[in-house]
């Protein structure tokens, strides 16, 4: 069994008992979310696909821990002017386990 679930504008494929990285989420450590924006659920026989979301599932998961992504390096430079700037940043993230995937 797997679903898509929309968070934080991003798709993502979930299964029950995994873990997964999502954009920083509010949330505290070891506190529980529920995600209701579900695109679409397969359960091993047949398919749900819902034209927008699927009102009637739901996705439930628990907040593991928050942490920053590998470092992305940005350099800019202009030839023969000397001109050279090197930065870089961190995305942070939230890694999450899913619980379970449920009708209501």
């Amino acid at each position: 069994m797997y679903a898509i679930v929309k968070i934080s504008d991003e798709q993502i494929k979930v299964a029950p008992k995994t873990r997964c990285f999502t954009p920083k989420l509010p949330e505290k450590e070891g506190s529980e979310v529920t995600f209701d924006e579900v695109l679409l659920v397969e359960d091993g026989k047949e398919v749900a696909i819902g034209t927008s979301v699927l009102k009637e599932w739901k996705v439930v998961a628990e907040v593991v821990k928050h942490i920053k992504g590998d470092k992305v390096t940005v350099f800019k430079k202009k030839r023969r002017q000397g001109y050279r700037v090197k930065r870089g940043h961190r995305q942070e993230h939230t890694q999450i386990l899913i619980k379970k995937i449920t009708k209501n």
